[in-house]
């Protein structure tokens, strides 16, 4: 089978992406070895997920994201992001948009190249002696360590992606180290890629929630160093401990766009 694809490549703070818009619906949305492929570094385009912009009845526009392995997942923050910046490349938002995702309905604005994104609300926050977990969109164990430059994020972050803790779906691991109370290095562990990547928009804000559920800081504005660059978490609490009004503020760059023939 033959495909002739026109596509765009974005990246978030150093998480890349393949964009397609999919608005006609003529993508193999099932063929999980195309998006493998699509995704591949040496073979393909090279991205940590691909994105599909749809056509919604609602929202300006709907995201179909799929993780590198070829497997359609759940949502990915960096990645939405991208994708309001690929929406206004198309013509389909000026600087203000709202669209639905595998989780929900999101706002986001433009400003420059910074792209802030409204995530779901965070109601359910799981503090344990040695780890945090919650759910952003997608789901995320914490850690802190002392010295994250030098910790071992890809068999340690497989050994919890993979523990009997979160079977059978998995989970993304982030290990965090405090710089001050409004400054964190974090560095992610991703399920689907299999690997770390340099950013994750999810975990970038499950880790800013954290360490204020932790009391590890009492800002509610919490800037997050990932190895792609930085990104801006900001939230409230409200009276019955939900954390609501989630932004995720960051930059998103077009690196190029073409067009590839695939037979598979």
């Amino acid at each position: 089978m033959t495909y002739n694809l026109h596509f765009s490549k974005y990246q978030g703070t150093g998480n890349d992406f393949v964009m397609i818009d999919n608005r006609d619906l003529s993508f193999p949305k099932e063929n999980t070895k195309l998006v493998a492929f699509l995704c591949d570094r040496r073979f393909g385009i090279g991205g940590d997920g691909l994105i599909l912009i749809e056509n919604d009845a609602e929202t300006d526009f709907k995201m179909v994201y799929y993780n590198s392995d070829g497997n359609e997942s759940t949502m990915c923050g960096n990645g939405g992001r991208c994708l309001v910046a690929f929406a206004k490349q198309l013509n389909m938002i000026s600087d203000t948009c709202s669209f639905i995702a595998i989780d929900g309905l999101h706002y986001a604005k433009i400003s420059d190249e910074i792209i802030s994104l409204q995530m779901i609300d965070v109601n359910e926050v799981s503090v344990n002696e040695n780890f945090t977990f919650l759910n952003t969109g997608s789901p995320h164990h914490i850690e802190m360590v002392t010295d994250v430059k030098n910790c071992d994020i890809y068999n340690k972050g497989k050994e919890i992606r993979y523990s009997d803790l979160y079977a059978p779906g998995g989970t993304n691991v982030n290990f965090v180290e405090k710089i001050s109370d409004d400054y964190f290095k974090v560095r992610t562990y991703e399920r689907g890629v299999e690997d770390e990547t340099f950013s994750c928009g999810t975990g970038a804000t499950a880790v800013a929630i954290a360490m204020f559920e932790n009391k590890i800081t009492n800002k509610n504005a919490i800037q997050i160093e990932v190895p792609g660059g930085m990104l801006v978490v900001s939230f409230d609490k409200n009276e019955v401990g939900i954390y609501e009004n989630v932004i995720l503020s960051g930059p998103a760059k077009k690196v190029f766009e073409s067009d590839i023939t695939v037979v598979l």
